[in-house]
Formats: C-alpha cells, sequence, structure tokens
C-alpha cells in the first residue's frame, strides 16, 4: 500500500441561513451564507461566498482529506447541495464523530476550545445568521474563519497528543483518540471523479 507523503489538508467550516418557512435545523434546511478554509498547501485562511463556490471546487478537487467539526453530518451534507459531484468521495476526519465515537455522545466546539486550547468561540450559528441578515457579512465571515482556526489547532493538538480535552462543568477532561491514520491516503484513490 502506497501513502502519499505530505496530503493536502483543507480544514473547513460553513455558515448557514434557514431557508423561508424551515421548521428544523438541518442540512435539507439550511443555505449556505460562507465557507471558510484552511489550505495546508498555501498555509492560508480563505472565505467563500455562495457565488464563489466554483473556485472553492477547484480547491477541494485538489485536495486529499477534509477535516471539520461535525461536517460528516452538518457541513458535507450541504455542501453537496451546492456541488455538481459528490464530496463523500474525499477522505473525512470529523472530529466531533471521533470524540463521540470514544465518548459515546457529542461534545460542543467551544468546550473541546476551551479545554485543549483555552480559547472560546466567538460567537454562536444564530448571531451568525443575524449578521448575515444585517448585511453584516465581513462578521460572518470572521467568526466562520475563527472556528477554523480552532479546529485546524484542535487538529493539530490531537494529531501530536493523540488526544484532544473538553471543559465539563468547571473540569477539564481528555479523551484519547487514535489518530494514527487521520493522514493517511492511499495514492491510488485519489483519481479526481467527483463530477465537476
Amino acid at each position: 500500500m502506497v501513502y502519499m507523503s505530505t496530503p493536502r489538508v483543507i480544514v473547513f467550516d460553513i455558515e448557514t441561513i434557514p431557508q423561508p418557512g424551515a421548521t428544523s435545523f438541518d442540512a435539507l434546511t439550511q443555505d449556505i451564507t460562507v465557507v471558510g478554509i484552511h489550505d495546508s498547501k498555501s498555509g492560508t485562511y480563505r472565505c467563500f461566498e455562495v457565488e464563489e463556490l466554483p473556485e472553492l471546487w477547484k480547491i477541494l478537487e485538489q485536495s486529499d482529506i477534509l477535516v471539520g467539526y461535525n461536517s460528516d453530518h452538518f457541513d458535507i451534507p450541504v455542501l453537496n447541495r451546492y456541488y455538481p459531484g459528490d464530496l463523500t468521495l474525499l477522505k473525512s476526519v470529523d472530529i466531533l464523530k471521533e470524540i463521540a465515537r470514544v465518548l459515546g455522545r457529542r461534545v460542543r466546539l467551544n468546550a473541546v476550545a476551551t479545554g485543549t486550547l483555552g480559547a472560546k468561540k466567538s460567537g454562536d450559528g444564530l448571531e451568525a445568521q443575524e449578521w448575515w441578515r444585517q448585511g453584516e457579512k465581513e462578521k460572518v465571515k470572521s467568526y466562520c474563519l475563527k472556528d477554523v482556526e480552532l479546529t485546524k489547532k484542535i487538529f493539530d493538538f490531537a494529531l501530536e497528543n493523540s488526544a484532544v480535552k473538553y471543559e465539563e462543568l468547571g473540569k477539564i477532561q481528555e479523551v484519547s483518540l487514535n489518530t494514527g491514520e487521520w493522514l493517511s491516503v492511499h495514492s491510488s484513490a485519489m483519481t479526481r471523479t467527483f463530477g465537476f
């Protein structure tokens, strides 16, 4: 089995707004406002609005691994409604899913950021929706990129320590994670047939 030496990792997060009349919060009822990424190839952060998504597709199609928080359950299904192919063909590391696999329950990003990094989110998704409605797009982008930055730092910490920490009831807890295969990508699987 041949593995690529330095995979291109895209850490990402999306911000959404409910469709008119939506009564639930799921991938089918939310529309994208912005997508934020960190690209390991360039080492840069960037945000995309909906009309800029074709530029994002080009980046994703040249990447090897998508990293997010609750991304398999929410972000990727929402993005797939916009993407002309199937993003589930890319390898994905969903940090929330990895934590839940060990703990048997979900832990909020803010709790993991606080425990692991001593940092907090700069707001929440409902605030971001209100900012978007008020036309404060740059505020939404800044909030989204802050979540991308937190997710990237948690991912890096997990790779280095095979664990993350989270704050719960005023105490810091640690959860061990099996990160050994997170960066492994089989080279033969990387044919670009996403449909773009």
